[in-house]
């Protein structure tokens, strides 16, 4: 039985569930009922950050343009364009016992493509969640559903794995930014052309 996270609570993630290796993270959305001229193409993303809360490289910034990383550890399942139907809009698979030990966390984040041209942000998106499932038995573990309306965010931190005295552990951030993914980019060192 999955437990259902508020904002800011903390749960262990594989001190609960021991021999837990492997899960997949699934981010979900819908988009509001109303034409604001434009398609809504939400991305989800992982940014695997060091003791410093930054990216060592760019090549640890996994997106719809760098889908796996070389360690194998994380590995974004593809872009979907529209969001439509149920479940899971994006899924990223996490292999906890491949992530380099350099990596001390990893923030799943939410953007909207092109949100200033298209003037869209997340007060526009509802239904909004992150969860996480055990890979080896398909049972939900965690879910965080986003509550909070974010009217003027273009980008979104909706969770954070991270370690914690040997253990990973589960944040449920839900803090917005404004400036889309250039801004997460930034605040996670990842320099943007």
């Amino acid at each position: 039985m999955a437990i259902n996270l508020s904002k800011g609570q903390k749960v262990d993630l594989t001190k609960g569930n021991p021999g837990l290796k492997s899960i997949m993270v699934g981010l979900g959305w819908d988009v509001n009922a109303f034409d604001s001229g434009a398609d809504f193409d939400l991305d989800a993303a992982a940014f695997m950050v060091g003791a410093n809360g930054r990216c060592p490289t760019e090549k640890e910034f996994i997106f719809y343009g760098n889908l796996e990383h070389a360690s194998e550890s994380v590995k974004h399942m593809g872009d979907n364009l529209t969001g439509s139907g149920d479940g899971d809009d994006e899924q990223i698979f996490v292999d906890l016992t491949k992530v380099p030990a350099n990596v001390d966390k990893i923030a799943f984040t939410v953007t909207i493509y092109d949100a200033d041209v298209r003037k869209q942000n997340f007060g526009q998106v509802s239904n909004a969640f992150i969860r996480i499932v055990d890979t080896s038995n398909d049972s939900e573990i965690i879910r965080y559903d986003l509550n909070e309306d974010f009217s003027i965010e273009t980008a979104i931190v909706v969770g954070e794995l991270y370690r914690h005295n040997g253990e990973w552990k589960f944040n449920a951030i839900g803090s917005g930014f404004q400036g889309g993914l250039a801004a997460l980019c930034g605040h996670y060192g990842i320099e943007v052309m």
